[in-house]
């Protein structure tokens, strides 16, 4: 995935901090709607660049973790108050637990349910018992539509002035009839600060689970799950939020 890697200096383009910003205050409604006891402390599992990170640290002391490097640098950059570590969600253990624990789109990338359900297990050991977790993937089987899922980029607040500019076109293919993934194909056109322009085609490889194998998941990995619609840009999305049972043990 070229975009987390070698092309991960292009991220802020890709996707502007400002734009989470109505979207994480959504979040932080589910969480202390769910929650029992304080919500003081956070962590975030496939954090990526910190664009979530950056309104949420207002209201937690955050833990940040991801596996790229690319994503992290832009991370501390934009949030050096909050820690961060490098970290697969399917495996990663802090040995420590947090009041909350988020996993935003990121989780998308869990394209087998074994991986799903390594994660869910993630999420259940590092949280404190009757916290809440709140997971946000992209689609579930029921929500997936194919085609162009959006159209995005930056470019210069002043054209000529030597900086860099970026376009997208997403475009999400239909799964396999029966399987439990699909590709997301972005194509990128990215504009150097000499003027010259290249094209970029990269491919994503996502998960398509069902709600009820999502909850089933998480009861299997010691959590009690519910699912919270919501409709953002006008698409509707899956979300799940869960509680892990005060006196349990993970």
């Amino acid at each position: 995935m070229n975009l987390y890697d070698e092309l991960a200096d292009w991220w802020p383009l890709v996707s502007p901090p400002g734009d989470y910003e109505e979207e994480a205050s959504e979040y932080l409604r589910l969480l202390r709607a769910e929650a029992t006891g304080p919500l003081k402390t956070m962590l975030e599992l496939g954090s990526g660049g910190g664009n979530n990170a950056s309104h949420l640290k207002r209201d937690f002391q955050l833990t940040l973790v991801d596996p790229a490097e690319g994503m992290l640098k832009h991370s501390r950059q934009l949030n050096p108050e909050c820690e961060h570590l490098s970290g697969d969600m399917r495996t990663v253990r802090l040995g420590r637990e947090f009041d909350a624990v988020f996993v935003h789109d990121a989780i998308t990338y869990m394209v087998t349910e074994a991986d799903l359900r390594a994660a869910l297990e993630t999420v259940a050991v590092h949280l404190r018992p009757g916290g809440v977790a709140l997971v946000a993937p992209d689609e579930t089987t029921e929500s997936f539509e194919p085609g162009v899922t959006s159209e995005g980029g930056e470019e210069p607040e002043v054209p000529g002035q030597g900086a860099r500019s970026l376009r997208y076109l997403m475009w999400a293919m239909p799964p396999k009839p029966g399987g439990t993934t699909f590709e997301v194909h972005f194509g990128m056109l990215l504009k150097e600060r000499d003027g010259s322009v290249r094209s970029v085609h990269d491919v994503h490889h996502h998960g398509l689970f069902s709600r009820a194998t999502w909850l089933r998941l998480f009861r299997e990995a010691g959590l009690e799950a519910r699912l919270e619609q919501r409709i953002l840009d006008g698409k509707p999305y899956d979300t799940f939020v869960a509680l892990k049972p005060a006196g349990s043990r993970t």
